[in-house]
């Protein structure tokens, strides 16, 4: 009996993992396309540094729990998201608020 409450404590555990890694590919892959956007239009005028700028500090804090909660799918997540909001930030500093014409 023992050993089939280890067995399904360990799916359940798998299940909630694959759940949260599920979660974090959604959210990290939905920042590709602003980052494309940006990069081929040369420009970030629509975008709004002081939103990334917080949510990059977020999802920093998420990253620190994760590494302290020892959580893969959270430590991938939010480590993969905030290498895509650090271009995000680098390219609206670059390009800043120019038109796609300019």
């Amino acid at each position: 009996m023992v050993f089939l409450e280890k067995s399904i404590n360990m799916i359940a555990r798998w299940i909630i993992e694959l759940i949260g890694s599920a979660a974090g590919f959604c959210t990290t892959i939905s920042l590709a396309p602003q980052l494309y956007k940006i990069w081929r239009n040369k420009s970030a005028r629509d975008l709004s540094p002081a939103m990334f700028i917080v949510f990059g500090l977020g999802i920093l804090f998420w990253l620190l729990y994760g590494v302290f909660a020892k959580s893969p799918s959270v430590i991938v997540a939010n480590g993969a998201t905030l290498m895509l909001v650090i271009p995000i930030l680098i390219l609206e500093r670059r390009y800043g608020r120019k038109t796609v014409d300019s």
